[in-house]
């Protein structure tokens, strides 16, 4: 039986489709391991959203190669978002037998065979139709507690700067009976959290079924089971979908809404449809409905022509907001996107560097106000397992803060109310009550 190793980089709908992976390869005889020594299959499922990324996954064919040079017939393989956008190029370095797109997964088998004869192969064709709906997946959460699930595929609104659209194609929508199903399947097998997965899950659609219907639907399956989304595109975050998330106890109260700038000349820039009013309606909107949510973000240092008054900008509408935790970067050019055809990358790297220091400086400060203010409340935690902290476990708290407490014997999956005593910028001390 051929053993297949697999290094995830990137995003939760990366996680997902390794999954995926597994199982179309497990159904032809493959087996997984967490070992690359013993492997006769080594490979990478990529990111292409930052050039750092791809970088990273640059040396790690280096790491692969190293690892195969006494072991012949060894076979590596590039998947995902950096195999679509570099195609043949990873090929013509020699290092690589296996190019496969995000929508090619279901051909890995054939692809294999016919690279252990000699033959390089490659597959980057991209589908409308593709969602893998009825591929049962392999979690690879080894305490069994929570689990990912891909709504959709795919990404329409083409911001400027993003890569997306052309390493995962346009958007669609997976039949909504299949994720219930789904949902239930892992349910009765223990899990008690699902993640729902799309690139912008707002835009969800099948047939007459919304996102904000969709979300109900698996949250119905269960008072137990909680049910998370990401990610939200502000312009598309619907009222519907706030007071579905409102109406339900069992509905996680956070939201990863991405802002990526508080300057609407450079949001417009972007392509990002929102604007900065409209963004901070949509924040005043959830707090008024669920004033305890939790709020994460994405945002970009240094984008094409930022000036410093545009970075300003964005620090006041952190400063506003004042999110839980962001995702925070510096601008990375990405080949054949809008703004790499149209706009110059302009802002100087040392200039990048200082505002984004800024950026993380402001939410460092920012997270720690509002895990404060959580000093004396209750909370009903999931218990994920052992945290870092010897003699103590760990689990996240509905709007997604990661608390840690005494080790008390609970068990993974198991629900905990916990009383908060301390915490740092990250993570809540509580002890169970």
């Amino acid at each position: 039986m051929n053993k297949v190793y697999i290094e995830t980089y990137g995003c939760q709908m990366n996680v997902a489709d390794t999954e995926v992976i597994f199982s179309i390869l497990g159904k032809e005889g493959y087996q997984r391991t967490e070992k690359m020594e013993e492997a006769d299959v080594v490979m990478a499922n990529t990111c292409s959203v930052r050039d750092n990324a791809e970088q990273r996954i640059r040396g790690r064919i280096e790491v692969f190669n190293q690892a195969r040079r006494g072991r012949p017939g060894v076979l590596v393989g590039i998947l995902g978002c950096m195999a679509e956008r570099l195609k043949e190029e990873l090929l013509a370095t020699g290092k690589v037998d296996i190019v496969a797109g995000p929508d090619a997964y279901r051909n890995l088998p054939a692809m294999l065979s016919a690279a252990a004869s000699g033959t390089p192969q490659i597959n980057v064709q991209l589908s409308r139709e593709e969602t893998y709906a009825d591929i049962e997946p392999v979690r690879l959460d080894k305490a069994g507690v929570s689990a990912f699930i891909s709504i959709m595929r795919g990404c329409n609104n083409v911001c400027s700067y993003c890569v997306v659209p052309y390493t995962r194609g346009a958007e669609r929508s997976r039949d909504a009976h299949s994720i219930v199903r789904e949902a239930c399947d892992v349910f009765r097998r223990g899990y008690r959290e699902v993640t729902l997965l799309g690139q912008n899950v707002d835009s969800y659609r099948w047939n007459d079924i919304s996102f904000a219907r969709l979300l109900a639907m698996v949250a119905d399956i269960d008072p137990l089971l909680r049910v998370r989304f990401a990610t939200s595109n502000p312009y598309d975050l619907t009222d519907e979908v706030l007071e579905t998330m409102a109406a339900r106890e069992n509905i996680c109260k956070h939201i990863h809404l991405p802002f990526q700038s508080g300057s609407d000349r450079i949001l417009e820039k972007m392509r990002r449809r929102n604007t900065r009013e409209g963004y901070l309606e949509r924040v005043a909107k959830i707090r008024s409905l669920m004033p305890e949510c939790g709020i994460t973000t994405d945002v970009i240092a240094g984008f094409c022509s930022e000036t410093e008054e545009d970075h300003q900008d964005t620090l006041s509408l952190m400063e506003e907001v004042g999110f839980d935790w962001a995702f925070m970067f510096q601008y990375s050019e990405r080949p054949g996107t809008l703004a790499a055809r149209k706009y110059p990358d302009d802002v100087p790297p040392e200039v990048k560097t200082r505002r984004l220091n800024e950026i993380i400086e402001l939410q460092n400060r920012r997270s720690l106000d509002r895990y404060r203010a959580m000093i004396g409340r209750q909370l009903k935690v999931l218990v994920e397992g052992p945290s870092k902290r010897g003699g103590q476990l760990c689990g996240r708290s509905s709007d997604n803060k990661m608390c840690v407490f005494p080790d008390g014997g609970q068990k993974p999956g198991e629900y905990v109310d916990v009383l908060v005593e301390d915490c740092t910028s990250a993570t809540l001390i509580t002890k169970i009550i």
